[in-house]
């Protein structure tokens, strides 16, 4: 390869040199360019454009495809649709969006007119905000506690740099606050006068707290973190008496806390920050109630601690799980306490009656029967309730509602996902497995197929699979999965390291040091299924996004042999470069997730490895589908844009490699709800292509009692 030395650049650390010969698409003025994509350096949009056109072509023979898989799934939306009222006060509060809408409305009715659509009070219509706008992401939507002002946080671009506006919801009036460095955080103070938001940095980090009247006028600010490494954020007890100013990186925690109903009152730290020690807190009568990993409790518990605590001394145990169970969260009502939990992979909700804070609590057990499923609890806006509302689902089932009244255990069904195009959960069956990872460890596997599949290792195979930051991923139920599904294929989940699926060790044991186990714990998985002769060896696909999409590159690195066909979204691939770019947004404060390879030559080498960009091989690779945004901060758009290029470079065959940039997006993908359906409408035609699925799906049949 002939290297043009204007457009490449010369790392050397640590005694190592490496030559990037696509350093050029990294434009030096990164920063404006995602405030304002118009200024992206002209040879880089032609590239840029080139690939998109490239990508236009080699999809053109799909276009009815899309088509018909966005009707498809389109079908299975319900058009017009509403979230579960909230009450707060003397109203209810909920969400809903009308057919041939790209988003959402808020709403609220009187309490005593809540079943009445006469007494609507339309609070923002995400339609008329967003005008005609390419891209329109709300971040927050706060209404005060006096219930007259409404705050709400906008992205116009997908950078994730917000505008602030408040509502009189008397009147109508919009006031936008002065400031061009917001990030979506904005939270009400008990006086409904002070709002509390957050700022980024030149860096893209959040940094700073600060208070303004509702009215507008100067800002005060009340927290700025030092570290570059640390993000902050501004939230408040679910009493609403207390005011959180959280600091934390992956692996450390600090809280302060002022009174909410004083807006000039000062912050007061809970425990300072001490490396590994995570804590969360919320208050409970006259004590708090603290969720930490204190003393070795790797998988958390909770402590209680004097509302005066200020160093830890006086923190004390109050409930631990059995050993082996991640304690996930808490909610707190006036005479209960429920927590969730994971054991094995699985959520699971416990609720304590009349707990109190001299005794330990004991709880009794919420009872589910899939397979696998995904559970989530919510307390609502108020805490001297004895309401707490229920998320349940699972890949077969569209997702349910309850309110369970926690004195009696009754379950009030308030809602179930509709699929107007027809579901029936019996026509499909989902299951859970375990491969055996390379070292002995067993990786939990939830997946889903026609019930009428048979398992003679003919179906193809799509898995998926994160295994980052800790973060887990839920067997939920998915309209659009279910296209695939429809025509033949199997939809798995791996539940990699590098999750929390089996406690914080799943986590620690696929990060730093132990980051491949998350890649060899995924090939485990997809040859797993094989070896069950549930899939045919030669129709695997795979897809994973942002630190997910790391991991679809290294797999095909590791594996180009394994899969047929890959999608890597928005893909965190070049990650050596990026952990030694201080600047870049999320840098330092991943630095305790993948290892300094600026000051550690062992993290350096260690990142190098792996690293996708880095380690493209003269290789046959599978067919490919790279999707950008222009304007992400997380994973910036010159990292899959120089992985194609070096793929396109050095690969050692013709299978399809596709590069498509959103050049009006983020990190999210389209905004609204019908163009994120286009999107996955684009990226399940490239599958169904590349795996020689039929176009059409064969008519289902119901498995037998």
């Amino acid at each position: 390869m002939t290297q043009d030395n204007t457009r490449s650049r010369v790392h050397r650390l640590h005694g190592i040199e490496r030559v990037d010969e696509h350093d050029w698409l990294r434009d030096p003025n990164w920063r404006e360019v995602m405030r304002d994509p118009s200024v992206l350096a002209p040879p880089i949009r032609e590239f840029l454009d080139a690939e998109n056109a490239r990508t236009d072509a080699a999809m053109a023979s799909t276009e009815s495809l899309q088509s018909a898989l966005f009707e498809e799934m389109r079908g299975r939306v319900a058009e017009t649709d509403s979230s579960v009222p909230a009450p707060d006060g003397d109203w209810v509060y909920y969400r809903r969006i009308e057919a041939g809408e790209q988003y959402a409305r808020w709403c609220r009715r009187p309490l005593s007119e809540q079943d009445s659509v006469e007494a609507e009070e339309v609070l923002l219509d995400g339609n008329q905000e967003a005008g005609e706008s390419e891209y329109f992401g709300i971040g927050a939507v706060e209404h005060s506690p006096d219930h007259r002002w409404l705050v709400w946080s906008v992205d116009r671009n997908g950078s994730e740099v917000y505008e602030l506006v408040v509502r009189d919801l008397s009147t109508g009036d919009d006031l936008t606050l002065e400031t061009d460095t917001a990030s979506a955080n904005i939270v009400w103070a008990a006086d409904s006068e002070t709002l509390y938001y957050t700022t980024l940095d030149d860096n893209h980090r959040t940094d700073r707290v600060w208070r303004c009247h509702r009215a507008g006028g100067e800002s005060e600010c009340v927290y700025s973190e030092s570290d570059p490494g640390f993000f902050v954020s501004v939230s408040a007890t679910s009493s609403h008496r207390f005011m959180v100013v959280q600091a934390h990186d992956h692996t450390t925690d600090e809280c302060h806390v002022l009174d909410a109903s004083d807006p000039r009152s000062q912050l007061r730290c809970i425990a300072p920050r001490q490396q590994g020690l995570h804590y969360d807190i919320d208050d409970w009568a006259d004590v708090w109630l603290i969720q930490t990993n204190r003393d070795g409790a790797i998988d958390f518990k909770l402590m209680i601690a004097p509302l005066d605590s200020s160093d830890g001394a006086t923190w004390r145990d109050y409930y631990r799980p059995e050993p082996d169970v991640l304690l996930r969260d808490f909610i707190l009502k006036r005479d209960f306490l429920v927590i969730r939990e994971q054991v094995d992979g699985l959520p699971r909700l416990g609720v304590c009656k009349e707990p109190t804070a001299d005794s330990a609590p004991t709880f009794e057990w919420l009872e589910f029967e899939d397979a696998c499923y995904a559970l989530g609890a919510s307390g609502g806006y108020q805490t001297d309730d004895a309401l707490l509302r229920i998320y349940y689902e699972s890949p077969a089932s569209p997702a349910t509602t309850w309110d369970m009244d926690l004195a009696s255990g009754e379950r009030v069904l308030r809602k179930q996902q509709q699929v107007p195009s027809g579901h029936d959960p019996a026509h499909y069956q989902t299951g859970r497995t375990w491969a055996t990872a390379p070292d002995g460890e067993r990786v939990p596997i939830s997946y889903i197929h026609r019930a009428d599949l048979v398992a003679d290792g003919s179906a193809p195979l799509h898995l998926y699979g994160y295994g980052a930051y800790g973060s887990s991923t839920p067997a939920g139920f998915s309209g659009t999965r279910l296209s695939l599904v429809d025509r033949g294929a199997v939809c798995a989940i791996a539940h990699v390291r590098g999750g929390m699926e089996r406690g914080y060790r799943w986590y620690t044991e696929g990060k730093l040091e132990n980051k491949t186990n998350t890649f060899t714990d995924f090939i485990a998985a997809a040859e797993h299924l094989v070896d069950l002769k549930l899939v045919d060896r030669l129709r695997l696909s795979c897809y994973g996004g942002s630190a997910g999409g790391m991991l679809v590159g290294a797999v095909v690195n590791m594996r180009p042999d394994l899969f047929a066909a890959a999608v890597a979204d928005v893909p965190f691939v070049d990650v050596l470069n990026t952990m030694c770019d201080a600047e870049l947004p999320l840098t330092p404060p991943e630095w305790h997730e993948w290892g300094n390879p600026i000051e550690s030559e062992e993290a350096y080498r260690r990142i190098q490895a792996y690293s996708p960009y880095d380690n493209v091989g003269s290789l046959n690779y599978p067919a490919l589908l790279v999707l950008a945004g222009l304007t992400d901060p997380r994973v910036t758009y010159w990292e899959p844009a120089k992985w194609v290029a070096r793929l396109r470079e050095l690969r050692q065959n013709d299978a399809p490699l596709l590069l498509q940039t959103r050049m009006g997006a983020g990190h999210g993908g389209a905004s609204g709800r019908y163009d994120a359906l286009k999107e996955t409408a684009f990226i399940q035609a490239f599958l169904i292509d590349s795996l020689g699925l039929p176009a059409q799906a064969p008519s289902l049949q119901k498995k037998e009692a």
